[in-house]
């Protein structure tokens, strides 16, 4: 096996923080410079007509409670391989985000939790970020389903018969998946993978769904307060039903975490269309709530991705 220099090892590790930091910056440089549809002298006026040091306050706590969250329920989750102190689990989870800003679906992200870890647990650090994102996705799809349900009563969007093929389509493909589930891929089933969720303590599950339930109703209302804010006056649920939609909608599409608001706000332009919000609020608030809880984080995240120290030892 070829032995690299300890100093060579050094540089390189440099020269790799560099590249995802510098990355993560020119990523997020590049979509807010290059983005036309951004009408920053219409989000100036409406800002100094509706400034308030306790809404920009509020949201902003919104931000650092979705991110707090996030950070508990991976402090949570992280007992199991040991336990982490808050600060640890901070360390981990923002530079982690910082990795897997500009990698599909924010897979660099599983790779960035690992390096925290030795090499013997890095399978079982990457399986717990799974139950981690897991969670958030399940729960994204249960809310997103009964605000499109609700939606499309309310506007007609599909036919009822459309909705009733997708539900069956749906509970087919989960009949399926339990009918095949001794079946192996490269060694893995899912009964297997049942199996290994149930070795989990059931009060790691149960904080771990309370925290995800959490951390959804403070992303999706800060979305809804932020629409409050660019004066859009629609009833609560309404309003709530067309958020819970575009997040449902907008994760099952594979994509990068910095082209996350760009996805986000091409499928919320089409459900506050039909609401009648003007499009340009509709793609600024997709671009703040990506500022507040990807942008921000990774700035930190950069803090300790420049930081991080590999480990002498395994």
């Amino acid at each position: 096996m070829i032995s690299i220099p300890h100093k060579a090892k050094q540089f390189l590790v440099l020269l790799a923080k560099l590249l995802i930091v510098g990355g993560a910056f020119y990523f997020i440089y590049n979509q807010l410079a290059q983005n036309d549809k951004l009408d920053w002298q219409k989000f100036m006026i409406l800002f100094k007509k509706n400034q308030s040091v306790l809404g920009i306050s509020f949201i902003l706590l919104l931000s650092v409670l979705n991110r707090y969250f996030e950070i508990l329920k991976w402090q949570n989750l992280a007992q199991v391989i040991h336990k982490i102190s808050l600060y640890e689990a901070t360390k981990q989870v923002l530079a982690a985000l910082t990795a897997g800003i500009f990698t599909p679906n924010g897979v660099g992200e599983y790779a960035g939790k690992a390096l925290y870890y030795p090499k013997s647990e890095a399978k079982k650090v990457v399986f717990l970020n799974l139950i981690c994102n897991g969670i958030q996705m399940i729960l994204t799809i249960v809310f997103g389903i009964f605000g499109l349900l609700y939606f499309n009563a309310q506007f007609n969007v599909i036919t009822t018969k459309t909705v009733m093929i997708l539900f069956g389509g749906f509970l087919l493909i989960l009949v399926l998946l339990f009918s095949i589930k001794k079946i192996k891929v490269k060694g893995y089933s899912i009964e297997k993978l049942i199996h290994k969720i149930n070795e989990i303590p059931k009060p790691v599950h149960q904080k771990n769904i309370v925290l995800g339930i959490c951390r959804y109703l403070v992303f999706s209302h800060q979305y809804y307060f932020l629409f409050l804010g660019f004066d859009v006056d629609l009833p609560y649920l309404t309003l709530m039903a067309a958020i819970t939609s575009v997040y449902f909608l907008a994760s099952s599409l594979p994509t990068f975490q910095f082209l996350d608001f760009a996805v986000k706000g091409s499928v919320a332009i089409y459900f506050f269309g039909i609401l009648g919000v003007n499009e340009w609020i509709v793609i600024f608030i997709s671009t703040l709530m990506w500022f507040l809880n990807v942008v921000l984080p990774v700035v930190l995240g950069s803090y300790f991705v420049l930081n991080f120290k590999t480990k002498v030892t395994e």
